[in-house]
Protein backbone atom coordinates (compact mmCIF):
# COMPACT_ATOMS: atom_id res chain seq x y z
CA UNK A 1 0.00 0.00 0.00
CA UNK A 2 1.28 3.91 -1.04
CA UNK A 3 -0.27 6.08 1.78
CA UNK A 4 -0.11 9.93 0.50
CA UNK A 5 -0.73 12.75 2.23
CA UNK A 6 -0.36 16.78 1.74
CA UNK A 7 0.29 17.42 5.36
CA UNK A 8 0.67 15.65 8.37
CA UNK A 9 -2.46 13.96 9.23
CA UNK A 10 -4.20 13.20 6.31
CA UNK A 11 -3.50 9.69 5.75
CA UNK A 12 -4.71 8.86 9.43
CA UNK A 13 -7.43 10.80 9.38
CA UNK A 14 -8.36 9.96 5.56
CA UNK A 15 -7.96 5.89 5.89
CA UNK A 16 -6.30 4.94 9.47
CA UNK A 17 -8.83 2.49 9.90
CA UNK A 18 -8.29 0.90 6.92
CA UNK A 19 -4.75 1.04 7.70
CA UNK A 20 -5.00 -0.84 11.05
CA UNK A 21 -7.46 -3.05 9.40
CA UNK A 22 -5.39 -4.33 6.66
CA UNK A 23 -1.93 -4.09 8.90
CA UNK A 24 -4.03 -6.16 11.40
CA UNK A 25 -5.63 -8.95 8.60
CA UNK A 26 -2.66 -9.05 6.17
CA UNK A 27 0.87 -10.23 7.80
CA UNK A 28 3.76 -9.08 5.96
CA UNK A 29 1.71 -5.78 4.27
CA UNK A 30 3.87 -3.45 3.03
CA UNK A 31 3.18 -0.05 3.69
CA UNK A 32 4.97 2.90 2.12
CA UNK A 33 4.19 6.87 3.44
CA UNK A 34 4.47 9.68 1.83
CA UNK A 35 4.10 13.21 3.39
CA UNK A 36 4.77 16.21 1.44
CA UNK A 37 4.53 19.19 3.96
CA UNK A 38 5.49 19.78 7.87
CA UNK A 39 7.21 21.47 10.20
CA UNK A 40 10.52 19.48 12.21
CA UNK A 41 7.18 18.89 15.37
CA UNK A 42 4.71 17.72 12.86
CA UNK A 43 6.88 15.46 10.63
CA UNK A 44 7.97 13.71 13.84
CA UNK A 45 4.14 13.36 14.70
CA UNK A 46 3.79 11.74 11.34
CA UNK A 47 6.09 9.33 11.92
CA UNK A 48 5.42 8.13 15.03
CA UNK A 49 1.73 8.07 13.35
CA UNK A 50 2.64 6.12 10.55
CA UNK A 51 4.14 3.26 12.98
CA UNK A 52 1.01 3.44 14.79
CA UNK A 53 -1.43 3.09 12.52
CA UNK A 54 0.42 0.25 10.61
CA UNK A 55 1.56 -2.34 13.60
CA UNK A 56 3.96 -5.27 12.34
CA UNK A 57 4.12 -3.78 8.39
CA UNK A 58 7.23 -3.54 6.52
CA UNK A 59 7.01 -0.05 6.51
CA UNK A 60 9.26 3.18 5.43
CA UNK A 61 7.95 6.51 5.84
CA UNK A 62 9.15 9.76 3.80
CA UNK A 63 8.82 13.51 4.69
CA UNK A 64 8.85 16.37 2.76
CA UNK A 65 8.77 20.19 3.51
CA UNK A 66 7.13 21.56 0.46
CA UNK A 67 5.11 24.98 0.93
CA UNK A 68 2.06 24.56 3.10
CA UNK A 69 -1.13 25.70 1.78
CA UNK A 70 0.70 26.45 -1.53
CA UNK A 71 0.74 23.07 -3.94
CA UNK A 72 -1.22 25.05 -7.06
CA UNK A 73 2.15 27.40 -7.33
CA UNK A 74 4.52 24.15 -6.30
CA UNK A 75 2.78 22.25 -8.92
CA UNK A 76 6.42 20.93 -10.87
CA UNK A 77 7.98 20.32 -6.95
CA UNK A 78 4.66 17.86 -5.90
CA UNK A 79 4.66 16.20 -9.82
CA UNK A 80 8.32 15.34 -8.91
CA UNK A 81 8.25 14.00 -5.66
CA UNK A 82 5.31 11.47 -6.70
CA UNK A 83 6.96 10.75 -9.86
CA UNK A 84 9.99 9.77 -7.78
CA UNK A 85 7.98 7.85 -5.69
CA UNK A 86 6.35 6.44 -8.84
CA UNK A 87 9.92 4.94 -10.12
CA UNK A 88 10.62 3.26 -6.79
CA UNK A 89 7.81 1.54 -6.13
CA UNK A 90 4.63 -0.15 -8.04
CA UNK A 91 1.51 -0.63 -5.14
CA UNK A 92 -1.37 -2.60 -5.35
CA UNK A 93 -3.60 0.13 -3.49
CA UNK A 94 -2.70 4.11 -3.15
CA UNK A 95 -4.80 6.50 -0.68
CA UNK A 96 -4.36 9.76 -1.15
CA UNK A 97 -6.53 13.32 -1.21
CA UNK A 98 -9.31 13.78 -3.60
CA UNK A 99 -9.09 16.06 -6.79
CA UNK A 100 -12.48 16.95 -5.48
CA UNK A 101 -11.21 18.26 -2.16
CA UNK A 102 -11.84 21.97 -1.43
CA UNK A 103 -8.17 22.02 -0.14
CA UNK A 104 -5.77 23.53 -2.63
CA UNK A 105 -3.05 21.10 -1.42
CA UNK A 106 -5.20 17.87 -1.37
CA UNK A 107 -6.71 19.03 -4.83
CA UNK A 108 -3.32 19.57 -6.40
CA UNK A 109 -2.21 16.11 -5.18
CA UNK A 110 -5.88 14.46 -6.08
CA UNK A 111 -5.26 15.95 -9.47
CA UNK A 112 -1.75 14.46 -9.97
CA UNK A 113 -1.83 11.06 -8.48
CA UNK A 114 -4.07 9.44 -11.96
CA UNK A 115 -1.40 10.73 -13.66
CA UNK A 116 1.51 8.98 -11.90
CA UNK A 117 0.02 6.34 -10.97
CA UNK A 118 -1.60 4.92 -14.48
CA UNK A 119 -2.04 1.47 -13.70
CA UNK A 120 -2.89 1.38 -9.79
CA UNK A 121 -5.98 1.45 -7.68
CA UNK A 122 -5.96 4.82 -6.40
CA UNK A 123 -9.09 4.91 -3.42
CA UNK A 124 -9.66 8.96 -2.86
CA UNK A 125 -9.85 9.30 0.96
CA UNK A 126 -12.26 12.23 2.19
CA UNK A 127 -11.28 14.65 5.28
CA UNK A 128 -13.91 16.81 6.86
CA UNK A 129 -13.10 20.53 6.96
CA UNK A 130 -15.60 23.75 7.61
CA UNK A 131 -15.36 24.03 3.74
CA UNK A 132 -18.09 21.05 3.33
CA UNK A 133 -16.70 19.42 0.70
CA UNK A 134 -18.00 15.61 1.85
CA UNK A 135 -19.47 14.39 -1.22
CA UNK A 136 -20.80 11.17 -2.50
CA UNK A 137 -18.14 8.34 -2.05
CA UNK A 138 -18.58 5.13 -4.32
CA UNK A 139 -16.08 2.57 -1.88
CA UNK A 140 -16.11 1.72 1.96
CA UNK A 141 -14.14 -0.20 4.56
CA UNK A 142 -16.59 -1.47 7.31
CA UNK A 143 -14.98 -0.22 10.88
CA UNK A 144 -16.37 -1.79 14.28
CA UNK A 145 -17.09 0.52 16.88
CA UNK A 146 -13.68 -0.81 18.84
CA UNK A 147 -11.46 -0.08 15.60
CA UNK A 148 -13.49 3.43 14.64
CA UNK A 149 -12.59 4.26 18.31
CA UNK A 150 -8.98 2.89 18.19
CA UNK A 151 -8.34 5.09 15.25
CA UNK A 152 -9.55 8.42 17.33
CA UNK A 153 -7.75 7.56 20.38
CA UNK A 154 -4.62 7.23 18.21
CA UNK A 155 -5.36 10.00 16.10
CA UNK A 156 -5.16 12.27 19.55
CA UNK A 157 -1.78 10.47 21.00
CA UNK A 158 0.01 11.13 17.61
CA UNK A 159 -1.22 14.33 16.58
CA UNK A 160 -0.87 16.47 19.78
CA UNK A 161 0.02 19.34 17.96
CA UNK A 162 -3.79 19.84 16.35
CA UNK A 163 -5.59 19.28 19.63
CA UNK A 164 -6.24 23.12 19.93
CA UNK A 165 -7.90 23.21 16.64
CA UNK A 166 -12.04 23.59 16.85
CA UNK A 167 -12.72 20.50 14.73
CA UNK A 168 -10.21 18.26 16.00
CA UNK A 169 -12.66 16.18 18.01
CA UNK A 170 -14.18 12.22 18.67
CA UNK A 171 -17.88 13.94 17.31
CA UNK A 172 -15.81 15.14 14.15
CA UNK A 173 -14.36 11.85 13.71
CA UNK A 174 -17.08 9.57 15.07
CA UNK A 175 -19.89 11.10 13.57
CA UNK A 176 -18.16 11.06 9.52
CA UNK A 177 -17.55 7.65 10.00
CA UNK A 178 -20.91 6.65 11.81
CA UNK A 179 -22.58 8.33 8.43
CA UNK A 180 -20.42 6.34 6.26
CA UNK A 181 -21.06 3.27 7.74
CA UNK A 182 -25.05 3.94 7.67
CA UNK A 183 -24.72 3.96 3.93
CA UNK A 184 -22.66 0.61 3.84
CA UNK A 185 -24.54 -1.31 6.87
CA UNK A 186 -21.71 -1.04 9.50
CA UNK A 187 -21.28 0.89 12.72
CA UNK A 188 -18.54 3.22 11.29
CA UNK A 189 -16.72 3.05 7.86
CA UNK A 190 -14.47 5.14 5.94
CA UNK A 191 -15.25 6.06 2.30
CA UNK A 192 -13.26 6.25 -0.38
CA UNK A 193 -13.73 7.66 -4.43
CA UNK A 194 -12.72 5.44 -6.90
CA UNK A 195 -12.95 7.13 -10.60
CA UNK A 196 -11.59 3.89 -12.31
CA UNK A 197 -10.90 -0.07 -11.49
CA UNK A 198 -9.82 -3.26 -13.30
CA UNK A 199 -11.06 -6.63 -12.76
CA UNK A 200 -9.15 -8.82 -13.72
CA UNK A 201 -10.00 -12.64 -14.22
CA UNK A 202 -7.02 -15.05 -13.94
Amino acid sequence: MLAIGAHPDDIEIGAGGTLLSLAESQPGLKVRSVVLTGTAERQAEARQAARAFSPGADLSVEVHDLPEGRFPAAWGQVKEVLEEVGRTCSPDVIVAPSSGDAHQDHRTIGELVPTVFRDHLYLAYEIPKWDGDVGRPSVYVPLSDELARRKVALLHQCFPSQRGRDWWDDEVFLGLARLRGVECRAPYAEAFSCSKSAIVFS
